[in-house]
């Protein structure tokens, strides 16, 4: 996609310098600013995305019963740096939509991660009563750890996108997400 505009982009430089953006970003960021085909590049990779991972398959098993098993205890909500076309989609077909009170895309905040705004719009959509610091989130990235920070939120980083250095702004750094992590997170007092 990006090759396709002059500047090839390895997967060690995504992940060195746009993982946890949201995808406006990332093509200013590697395109440049002024960039003339920002919103073709970001159309593209919804569709390209769309086409790969729409059937929810990026979505683990141990993940979907996590997420199943906070929705019948607390409000979850997805805050994300991708377009709700891509979130929508990659839910429905893993069966968690209904699951999810509250989604946050790129285009619902005026600043992507690591600005604040997402998560701060997802704990105002929820309007559960809840306080910042009531809130844990899971994060895989520098920018999503700073973001759920930045906004006074609890926050453990899921390893796998990223090494653990990367994320040690972190509460608390977990290998993955399954049901037994969320009765712990959920059965604790934080």
């Amino acid at each position: 996609m990006s090759a396709h505009h002059g500047k090839p982009l390895s997967q060690q430089e995504y992940y060195d310098r746009l993982a946890g953006l949201s995808d406006p970003e990332i093509v200013r960021t590697w395109l440049g600013r002024d960039h003339p085909a920002v919103d073709e590049v970001v159309e593209r990779r919804i569709q390209l995305y769309r086409e790969r991972v729409a059937d929810g398959s990026s979505i683990r098993d141990p993940v979907r019963e996590a997420v199943r098993y906070a929705a019948a205890r607390a409000h979850v909500a997805v805050v994300s740096g991708a377009a709700r076309p891509e979130i929508e989609p990659v839910l429905h077909a893993a069966g968690l939509l209904d699951a999810v009170e509250a989604i946050v895309a790129a285009e619902d905040v005026p600043e992507g991660k690591p600005h604040p705004a997402g998560y701060l719009r997802a704990l105002a959509l929820l309007d559960g009563g809840l306080d910042a610091e009531d809130v844990v989130v899971f994060e895989d990235t520098e920018a999503g750890v700073a973001s759920a920070k930045s906004a006074g939120m609890r926050c453990l980083a899921v390893l796998g996108t990223l090494a653990p250095e990367r994320l040690a702004q972190a509460d608390e750094i977990v290998d993955a997400i399954d049901v037994a992590l969320l009765e712990r997170v959920l059965g604790s007092c934080w």
